[in-house]
């Protein structure tokens, strides 16, 4: 008899299991809800959708690097009323200000009854767009440029620093990518992307992608662009692809006679991790005011490298000892974007004229 007793246990278990998961549907996933977006838009739902596929259904593109998987972070929304307690899965990603002001993760939070949820008003305005490939370019041994034409809608306005996502056809894998090009050509876009291993989307833009072949983005995002009612002398840090967005700064600046002070740190390991150089020294023989200062970490003998040499942190350090008039905006690895923190703090930067996204 005491065999039989786990048997039975565990029999009942599942049963009432099965039980919970029917009566779930019958009275969350079958009822009519609504999500209210802002206090203006209103949403009706059905079934049991998390808020971050709720939204994209209804055309609004909330960004998530990761696809829904709570592994980015970025999927973020202040929840006002419903949706239930934090979870364990969005707790690392959240601030203890983010946690007392609702913030959720829009991928973990199921419509289960009524919701009211605030975005930001740019998100609501990010849009899904069909593009065809038009150029693959080698940079580096592991970094292409990759452009692409807008096909419907035909233009994206976004602002010099945002970044779009692009969706990997056949396995959804979504991923986001800084927009390096200028934002006057509203009809093209260009991305630098560098090989990951084993990274799914970058192993289909280097190995598989090629010209003429259609994708679909969404964007633009971010609130890392360039703030450009301010005056103050700007800091640009970058590492590896991290060129991108900076890049499109500086294109628009360009455009705009460079109208202040910029110093563009770049840090690579060797000389073959370099590119762009001659682009930046011709920008920097045009305008006075523009520096572009490389350095590389572990230098080759063969590099004959007599320029900077050592951690992009360093560098920085050395040449902008006081930056209480400055502003920075800083593209690189979560690690890097803290250590670079970090020294423009202690330098005497105002930490609200840090700019970044972490990807």
């Amino acid at each position: 008899m005491d065999f039989f007793v786990p048997i039975i246990i565990i029999g009942l278990l599942v049963i009432i299991t099965i039980l919970l998961i029917f009566f779930e549907q019958i009275i969350g996933g079958n009822a009519e809800k609504s999500v209210t977006i802002n206090n203006n838009v209103k949403i009706p739902v059905q079934g049991d959708e998390t808020v971050l596929n709720t939204l994209n259904k209804e055309k609004i593109f909330i960004p998530s690097a990761c696809g829904g998987k709570a592994t980015c972070g970025f999927c973020k929304f202040k929840l006002i009323g419903g949706g239930g307690d934090l979870k364990p899965t969005e707790e690392p990603f959240m601030s203890e200000q983010e946690k007392k002001d609702g913030v959720r993760l829009s991928c973990q939070v199921k419509v289960r009854g009524d919701l009211q949820i605030e975005i930001p008003e740019e998100m609501m305005n990010a849009k899904e767009y069909h593009s065809k490939v038009v150029g693959l370019d080698d940079l580096t041994h592991d970094i292409k440029l990759l452009k692409v034409e807008l096909i419907e809608p035909d233009h994206m306005d976004f602002k010099p620093g945002q970044y779009a996502q692009l969706r990997v056809p056949g396995i959804e894998v979504i991923r986001a990518y800084s927009i390096a090009s200028n934002p006057k050509d509203k009809s093209h876009l260009e991305f630098i992307i560098r090989m990951v291993p084993k990274g799914k989307a970058t192993s289909f833009v280097h190995k598989a992608l090629d010209i003429g072949d259609k994708l679909i983005l969404t964007g633009p995002y971010g609130d890392f662009f360039l703030q450009e009612e301010s005056d103050k002398e700007i800091i640009c840090i970058a590492g590896g692809s991290g060129k991108a967005p900076i890049r499109s700064i500086l294109s628009y600046l360009k455009d705009q006679g460079m109208p202040r002070k910029v110093k563009y740190f770049f840090g690579a390991k060797t000389k073959k991790d370099l590119y762009y150089t001659e682009e930046f020294r011709a920008l920097e023989k045009q305008f006075p005011n523009f520096k572009y200062i490389p350095a590389l970490s572990e230098p080759l003998k063969e590099d004959n490298w007599d320029g900077e040499v050592g951690l992009i942190t360093d560098v920085v350090n050395k040449h902008c000892p006081d930056l209480t008039n400055s502003e920075a905006y800083l593209c690189g690895s979560p690690g890097m974007i803290d250590a670079c923190c970090n020294v423009l703090e202690n330098n005497k930067i105002n930490k609200d004229f840090i700019y970044f996204d972490k990807f």
